[in-house]
């Protein structure tokens, strides 16, 4: 089994470096400057407990890379380039290569299977980091996160099996969940305080907005009849890196990188969506993305307005 990592940032660089690290035949995909210096010097990984440099094959594309069937390419983009790269993954990987989807929110697997007949879903819960080119940080250890994994849109089989053990063997906790996606809807209520880090910044300032963000995703979830699993988070087991917490989550972290998009459109925005269509008022939700997407575009630092000016905002 080899695994083509597809979008080599914070949870893509971890998985990846780990899989390799344990012997697994790894092929990253990056761009830019990350690709340039992964190619020119490895990848560094960062752990609270060590500092290594991985000798990782990467490609700047799918088209650089020699795909065979039975390959597993681990989907680790933002969901705003999900599409485009599979649209990119489709032109030259076989129709029975494997594709997991190690990504937050719940649309990419089904993106994916529009293209691919073989998708699973990874649940995500590793708090990483990528800001430098060439350097991802994981903030867990021994045990680096968890990864529980299952066949979309349900089910489970001997390809899950293996991937979790792959999983597993590289550090990670990893069960087989015919019902993975009851988890990442879980994890999507979580991941509505990506937006609030962003927007107010991380820390206590921004609990309350938080809370009431995940109360309306849970109302909406509620109406629509989907099922999520509650309290899916491993945030309070992490841990220093090299004498440093970690500063934010995803969104957080695209902010400072200056991307110039964020997924937001794909975490509040999805409770956006369902709240329309279910007539659930969305309120905190929809400012959240609004302001989040526009600090985007403008390149502005995380930490737009606080608590106080983002409730009396939201009143009028």
């Amino acid at each position: 089994m080899r695994f083509v990592v597809y979008g080599a940032g914070a949870i893509g660089g971890v998985i990846g470096a780990r899989l390799f690290q344990q012997g697994h035949d790894v092929t990253l995909i990056a761009r830019g400057a990350h690709y340039e210096a992964i190619r020119d010097r490895g990848l560094r990984l960062e752990t609270p407990d060590e500092s290594l440099t991985l000798p990782v094959p990467v490609a700047d594309r799918p088209a650089e890379v020699k795909f065979a069937g039975g390959d597993v390419v681990l989907l680790a983009m933002k969901t705003q380039d999900t599409a485009a790269a599979l649209t990119e993954l489709s032109a030259v990987a076989p129709p029975d290569v494997v594709i997991a989807s190690a990504q937050n929110g719940v649309e990419n697997e089904r993106l994916a299977l529009r293209r691919f007949p073989e998708v699973y879903g990874v649940c995500v819960l590793l708090p990483a980091s990528f800001l430098e080119p060439g350097v991802v940080e994981t903030y867990m250890a021994p045990v680096f996160g968890r990864l529980d994994v299952g066949r979309y849109p349900r089910g489970e089989d001997s390809t899950a099996v293996a991937l979790a053990e792959a999983f597993t063997g590289a550090g990670f906790e990893a069960e087989v969940r015919p019902d993975v996606m009851r988890f990442k809807y879980g994890k999507l209520v979580t991941n509505l305080g990506n937006a609030v880090e962003a927007v107010i910044g991380p820390g206590e300032a921004g609990r309350e907005i938080a809370r009431m963000a995940r109360e309306e995703g849970a109302a909406c979830l509620r109406v629509a009849g989907i099922e999520a699993e509650r309290g899916v988070t491993v945030l309070a087991r992490a841990r220093p890196v090299r004498g440093r917490d970690r500063l934010g989550g995803s969104t957080h972290q695209s902010l400072q990188r200056g991307t110039g998009t964020i997924e937001v459109d794909y975490l509040n925005g999805e409770i956006v969506l369902l709240g329309r269509e279910h007539g659930v008022p969305t309120p905190v939700n929809e400012l959240l993305r609004s302001l989040a997407n526009r600090m985007a575009r403008e390149g502005l630092s995380p930490g737009l307005m606080t608590a106080e000016e983002f409730l009396a905002r939201l009143e009028t």
